[in-house]
């Protein structure tokens, strides 16, 4: 039994122009031809179009394609074997873009989840989401973010009240700590910084000790996180710094 270049066209999904290319470079030459010149395909010439196919879809260039089936050393099952493995290293990395794209949707579609008088009660006149499109653009992809966002989307009001009640009772006993003369490389303020590090872990993602330390450095040079710690004490940002770093050291040495 033989068929047409449109039924194989239909069969295949391909254009009938793409098939007389296939024929024309020698890569798919079909069995018959009809007094009139026509192409006939038979059952083996449609089992070679799957194979050439196949290796289309997973990219290799068409002299590459030519020069695999036609390879006489290679028999049916090694064609197979070689598929499955290219297949199944396909499959793996599809299901990782498929979950990189799954962690990149939650994320996006996660974020403070209250009403606007909810909103209002808790951060005040401040938007708590201002910096919220340049954060998903310097960290959107990592596992920290995507976390966050989650964390954030299931707080209630209470509990943002909460964290903002620790995060003033930690400025309260951090600025006392500077007041008191306590050095940056001192137990009491290591003891301060990794205070701040379990806070985060606590209610945002996992921190580890070389990222609080990375934390630290931009809470200097970014102005804007800087201002803010500032704002419990001039100086307190530089302080703290140095203090994450120590207890970095201290856990890390």
């Amino acid at each position: 039994m033989s068929h047409t270049v449109g039924q194989v066209s239909g069969f295949a999904g391909i254009t009938v122009r793409t098939l007389h290319h296939y024929d024309e470079i020698g890569l798919l030459v079909p069995s018959e031809r009809t007094h009139a010149g026509h192409r006939r395909y038979s059952d083996a010439d449609l089992d070679r179009l799957q194979q050439i196919l196949f290796y289309r879809e997973l990219g290799f260039p068409l002299d590459e394609v030519a020069a695999l089936l036609d390879d006489p050393e290679t028999d049916p099952r090694a064609h197979l074997r070689r598929q499955h493995e290219l297949l199944t290293a396909r499959i793996e990395k599809l299901q990782k873009m498929a979950a990189a794209v799954e962690h990149a949707m939650e994320a996006r579609k996660m974020g403070i989840n209250l009403t606007p008088e909810e909103r209002f009660e808790v951060f005040g006149d401040k938007d708590p989401e201002q910096y919220a499109e340049e954060a998903e653009q310097r960290w959107g992809g990592t596992d920290a973010y995507a976390e966050s966002q989650r964390r954030a989307a299931s707080y209630t009001k209470d509990d943002w009240k909460r964290m903002q009640a620790e995060v003033a009772d930690w400025g309260a006993r951090y600025d006392a700590l500077m007041t008191a003369g306590e050095p940056a490389t001192g137990e009491a303020a290591m003891d301060m910084a990794e205070e701040h590090r379990l806070h985060i872990c606590r209610w945002f993602y996992e921190c580890p000790y070389d990222m609080h330390r990375s934390l630290g450095e931009m809470y200097v040079a970014d102005e804007r996180f800087k201002a803010f710690y500032d704002s419990m004490r001039p100086g307190l940002a530089e302080h703290l710094r140095e203090a994450i770093t120590a207890n970095a050291t201290r856990a890390r040495p």
